[in-house]
């Protein structure tokens, strides 16, 4: 069974930082494409930056050169770093595994459509 538990969020102010964690259990971590989506209230879920079973990476434009993503393949963990943080990066973050994705198609087109989810992390940023 492919279990993803997110932690990390919290309250911050416009500004600061955040690290994200994603515990990966039963998934097969360094093949695929694992990715960290969020979504704001009243708005679709986006994904905002993807990581391949090679390392490479690619991130929405709304948050490149603030957030990074990277992944632990021995402690099975995936990382969203997120620095100079804006209240319009407010939402729950979500990581998901997309075994037959790259990382550049599903910044580009995908919102639901994973294999795995977890069950999200909250993050609010105040102004």
């Amino acid at each position: 069974e492919v279990q993803l538990v997110e932690s990390g969020g919290g309250s911050v102010q416009a500004g600061g930082s955040l690290r994200l964690s994603c515990a990966v259990s039963g998934y097969r971590f360094s093949s695929g494409c694992m990715a960290w989506f969020r979504e704001a209230p009243g708005n679709q879920r986006e994904a905002v930056a993807a990581i391949d079973g090679d390392g490479s990476t690619t991130y929405a434009a709304s948050v490149e050169g603030r957030f990074t993503i990277s992944k632990d393949s021995a402690k099975k963990i995936l990382y969203l770093e997120m620095d100079s943080l804006k209240p319009e990066d407010t939402g729950m973050y979500y990581c998901a595994t997309g075994e037959s994705y790259t990382s550049e198609y599903v910044i580009a087109n995908v919102r639901y459509g994973m294999n795995y989810w977890g069950k999200g992390t909250l993050v609010t940023v105040s102004s």
